[in-house]
């Protein structure tokens, strides 16, 4: 079955205080999002790569892929106003057979090769999952004027999602189908979709790592940079 690796690059980074959306920011030299599509590039098991990004922004991407090719990207979509409309975009791109859909948020550029591979053999035996790291944060629920506690979950079954997460595409497809049923839902990753409108489906959670860290606050490049200079060269 073909694995199509999915890059969501549409988001405007508005908490960086930055015109640049960071998936454009540069660290060692590289944009953030460049370090995501080479992680896809080097596995050997992804045969294509879709990137979805904001309209305004597609030009932009074309300069980079000018600059260097990276051979395994075929589509070059634009998404919309919130995350899910990006994956939308990527699913009515997809071929009609169906095939493995592993999707990754453009500014996590620490992906390792191992969590692609692990998303990838999953599908084997799964039709969803999730990279996903343990909390070490006690996690509290607040009420509906987000004033006082309403519950403390217990940590032990609490987990940081993370991507890439992976769906075989009639699964996704199936769910986001469903998606116009509830105007007032706003999901912020695809396991959300697929949880909510189709309960039964088992989601499996793979490890993560604290390093495949999301790009979301000034702070976070800092890290990020000591994070990639203590990778072998």
């Amino acid at each position: 079955m073909k694995n199509i690796g999915i890059i969501l690059a549409g988001g405007s980074g508005l908490r960086m205080g930055n015109k640049l959306p960071k998936q454009f920011l540069t660290l060692s030299g590289q944009t953030i999002l460049e370090y995501s599509l080479n992680a896809f590039q080097q596995n050997k098991d992804i045969d294509e790569i879709f990137i979805v990004a904001q309209t305004n922004f597609i030009e932009k991407i074309k300069e980079i892929l000018h600059q260097r090719p990276f051979s395994k990207v075929t589509q070059l979509l634009s998404g919309g106003s919130e995350r899910y409309h990006s994956t939308l975009a990527a699913l009515k791109a997809c071929p009609q057979t169906d095939c493995n859909l592993i999707i990754h948020d453009a500014v996590r550029p620490l992906i390792s090769q191992q969590m692609i591979s692990d998303c990838i053999q999953q599908l084997k035996e799964e039709v969803a999952c999730t990279t996903a790291i343990p909390s070490t944060d006690t996690i509290l629920y607040s009420d509906s004027t987000h004033t006082y506690i309403r519950d403390i979950p217990a940590r032990h079954f609490l987990f940081n999602v993370q991507t890439p997460q992976a769906f075989r595409k009639s699964i996704l497809t199936a769910a986001y189908e469903k998606i116009g049923q509830d105007p007032a839902f706003h999901p912020t990753d695809d396991c959300g979709v697929v949880k909510k409108f189709l309960p039964e489906v088992k989601i499996k959670i793979i490890p993560g790592s604290n390093s495949n860290l999301k790009i979301t606050y000034p702070e976070d490049l800092i890290t990020a940079e000591k994070l990639l200079s203590a990778l072998p060269h």
